[in-house]
């Protein structure tokens, strides 16, 4: 699904340049997971449920993206 969108992944490993070519490279996957763990109740599961903890994350991402159309 994401190599259909033309992404390619690129894993970080030590020592070795990534030769991606694009000079500095962002990465999306650990910036949002960064971003979810600012919210506690994801940072510590405390859920029992999957179904709500599905819904907690679910409102991070919505308030994440949310932030991010407010400061562009």
């Amino acid at each position: 699904m994401v190599r259909a969108r033309g992404i390619t992944p690129v894993i970080a490993r030590r020592g070795v340049e990534h030769g991606s070519g694009l000079g500095t490279v962002r990465w999306p996957v650990e910036r949002t997971f960064a971003w979810l763990k600012g919210f506690r109740r994801l940072r510590v599961r405390t859920e029992r449920r999957a179904d709500v903890h599905q819904a907690m994350l679910s409102l991070a991402c919505s308030i994440i993206c949310l932030r991010k159309l407010i400061l562009n």
